[in-house]
């Protein structure tokens, strides 16, 4: 998937028929979820270990426990992430049904 080239003919894009799907209030939702630095590196680090607890992410990008809970709401909540209660612990993974702009843009990333 690296290196995978993506192609969207202008004409879709201009006439606004490419969208992935999303209106205008969820693509604004994922624009912002990827434009921060510390999401991306939360969003590479599960690309490599697949699934984390808060805690070991919030180790992996030398960022607090709270700070990193916060950004991991954002990605959640555009749909980027999944997460799963495991007794005291919630663990995240990228979503296996993320929206197709959120996939475009974890290719990116990898």
């Amino acid at each position: 998937m690296a290196g995978e080239n993506i192609h969207i003919p202008l004409h879709t894009v201009h006439s606004g028929q490419y969208n992935g799907g999303m209106n205008n209030r969820e693509l604004e939702k994922m624009f912002k979820a990827f434009a921060n630095r510390r999401r991306v590196a939360i969003l590479r680090l599960l690309i490599k270990r697949k699934r984390l607890t808060v805690g070991n992410i919030a180790e992996g990008i030398r960022l607090s426990y709270k700070s990193t809970s916060k950004h991991l709401g954002v990605l959640y909540a555009a749909g980027v992430l999944d997460r799963e209660q495991r007794g005291l612990e919630m663990c995240y993974e990228i979503a296996a049904d993320a929206p197709d702009t959120a996939r475009s843009l974890l290719l990116v990333l990898k």
